[in-house]
């Protein structure tokens, strides 16, 4: 169930401190299923908006301007501080979000994050019309390849084969290697939980550990048979070292 209010299409549950959670490139709101089920059970108000990744001016179709909408959707909802979790692409947004706006943040959650290390696209990517290519890329974003269900392949498939979405998706891709942000993170003091697949194929796991060693106030767990989409592939897993790490952080 989507709230739509003026420009912001966006699911919201549950009352408490809020963890806003920003989306991927090729990934849904659904992808955050069991995330946005577990927190409002334990005092925590879980809000993810619908990132304008497709329906912004081309100009505006990079990691800055996405920034600046979480930005002004945080003012938007009056919310003080809040707690980000992002996802790869979302994950790299709520990175440059702290970097820029750091008093909005109380805490950061990154998992199979970009920002550092940028070969999410593959290197032939994206070759429009070949199903069986579109579906080895979203088998291989996850440990189990049948967690890239049907649904989830036939949707990357219809993305990349839209002309106008997959102009963008470069755009993206060219915008997230442009924002590396290795020089900002020594900088970024804000308290930083990184979780990570072992087996993540798209950011590998020595990204997670250049995070944790460049960020001054992060805390980095693992998780074991699990790819680049971890709060989908080991959501109870995730829940679990997020719930205690927001514990430990009195978050």
């Amino acid at each position: 169930m989507l709230k739509k209010e003026g420009k912001y299409q966006y699911f919201e549950a549950g009352e408490g401190t809020p963890i806003i959670i920003l989306h991927g490139l090729m990934g849904g709101l659904s992808n955050f299923e069991a995330v946005a089920d577990f927190f409002p059970k334990h005092g925590y108000k879980v809000v993810i908006p619908e990132l304008p990744l497709y329906t912004n001016n081309i100009l505006k179709t990079n990691v800055k301007a996405f920034s600046k909408f979480v930005k002004d959707f945080i003012t938007y909802k009056d919310f003080d501080k809040v707690i980000l979790l992002g996802n790869s692409l979302g994950g790299h947004i709520a990175l440059y979000h702290t970097k820029m706006y750091p008093e909005k943040m109380a805490g950061l959650v990154i998992t199979g994050s970009s920002g550092l290390y940028e070969s999410a696209m593959g290197e032939s990517y994206p070759k429009r019309g070949d199903y069986e290519y579109i579906k080895k890329k979203a088998e291989d974003v996850f440990y189990d390849p049948k967690v890239a269900t049907k649904e989830i392949v036939d949707d990357v498939y219809a993305t990349v084969n839209d002309r106008i979405k997959l102009i963008k998706t470069l755009t993206i891709a060219k915008s997230a290697i442009r924002h590396n942000m290795a020089k900002d993170l020594p900088k970024m003091t804000t308290p930083t939980c990184i979780i990570w697949g072992r087996n993540d194929k798209v950011t590998p796991p020595d990204v997670a550990e250049e995070f944790d060693r460049l960020l001054p106030n992060s805390d980095l767990y693992w998780i074991d048979k699990c790819g680049h989409a971890a709060m989908m592939e080991c959501p109870d897993e995730f829940n679990a070292y997020l719930l205690e790490w927001l514990k430990k952080t009195n978050l």
